[in-house]
């Protein structure tokens, strides 16, 4: 059977015009849901924005940065200051970020098991502050939750924590005190406890046992910093690289106010943990819906050469009439070599000759 679909409109649409994302709206199905009316201006502007990518923006993300520590004795010492700064979310948009030593994210922390850790916060914020280290197992009294254990620092006052860390851990440092204003506004950073194991079912399939590269992954939808990945809206956000037969170690983070489910093209994902705790088990994902809070561990290996989208799931949380923007990078995958013991306990992946 052949057929034939025709695309039509009985009325002549006019140049320039736009309507609302089929996306937006109450879920009636009632409005004017078909965005550009002029496909071409729609595809010049998509073009535009992608040819933008990555652009280069103030402001430097501390996602993957890891903050030194001072050594004091047998005491690992991090020092942060909590301020406001002028932070770029994308190019030519500029808020008030409120941040940890000027970074959104802000530098991660990590450590392994056993180390004695004191975290000094100095708040120069206009608003008292309380720092509480979210998935970290810390004393009562270390929780940085006022009024329940502790006065919030003021502004000008130091706050000192300390705590022996108990691993491993996948959390997440945030204040706890105005919380609704100064995390949506970019008040976060990792908290990492020794390295995350890879699976020994995932290792049997022929992974390689020690990731590539490992990726902090921050979401948030609110505040002056909005929709953002590791602070930053597309195409002012970072770019991945990979080769073919590496492995890239996700850590992802919501410190939004709603669910993200994160989508990487093409190479299938293995959620190897959740909320800092390993899994007996991994599961598979192609997408991870990521609720506020919530922390989820995904392995992921190149497998085809390419520019590979990566972004939520959530439409119009990615794209727009005017192009992509918002949750959306991409990983770059290089060309290399699948494993040789991968190949043969997964065969579907062998390379096809031409």
């Amino acid at each position: 059977m052949v057929g034939q679909l025709v695309v039509s409109s009985t009325q002549e649409p006019s140049p320039g015009t736009t309507g609302g994302a089929a996306g937006e709206g109450d879920g009636s199905g009632e409005g004017d849901f078909h965005g550009f009316n002029d496909w071409s201006e729609m595809d010049a502007a998509m073009l535009a924005r992608g040819q933008a990518y990555p652009a280069v923006t103030s402001g430097q993300s501390g996602a993957n940065v890891f903050l030194e520590p001072e050594m004091d004795g047998e005491w690992k010492v991090f020092t942060l200051e909590a301020k406001v700064v002028e932070w770029e979310v994308e190019p030519g948009r500029l808020v008030e970020g409120w941040t940890y030593n000027g970074m959104i994210p802000a530098p991660t922390i990590k450590v392994s098991s056993g180390d004695k850790v004191r975290v000094i916060v100095i708040n120069n914020l206009p608003m008292s502050h309380s720092l509480h280290m979210h998935g970290i197992r810390v004393p009562n009294v270390m929780d940085g939750v006022d009024p329940y254990t502790e006065l919030p620092a003021t502004p000008g006052e130091t706050r000192v924590y300390e705590f022996t860390a108990q691993g491993p851990a996948v959390g997440i440092y945030h204040p706890h005190h105005g919380a609704d204003i100064q995390i949506p506004n970019g008040m976060f950073g990792a908290f990492l406890i020794d390295d995350m194991p890879v699976p020994q079912k995932l290792i049997d399939k022929g992974y390689p046992a020690t990731p590539t590269k490992t990726v902090n992954m921050v979401l948030n939808d609110a505040g002056t910093i909005g929709l953002s990945l590791n602070g930053k809206s597309f195409p002012g956000t970072e770019p991945y690289t990979i080769r073919v037969g590496e492995t890239m170690m996700v850590h992802y983070f919501n410190e939004g106010l709603m669910p993200h489910p994160m989508h990487l093209h093409q190479p299938m994902g293995w959620v190897i943990a959740k909320d800092g705790v390993p899994l007996d088990e991994p599961w598979p994902t192609d997408t991870i819906n990521v609720a506020p809070g919530e922390r989820y561990t995904v392995l992921y290996m190149g497998m085809e050469p390419g520019v590979w989208a990566w972004h939520c799931h959530i439409l119009t949380h990615a794209e727009t009439p005017e192009g992509l923007r918002y949750m959306v990078t991409a990983v770059i995958v290089e060309r290399g070599t699948l494993p040789e013991e991968f190949i043969a306990n997964n065969p579907q992946f062998a390379p096809v000759e031409d």
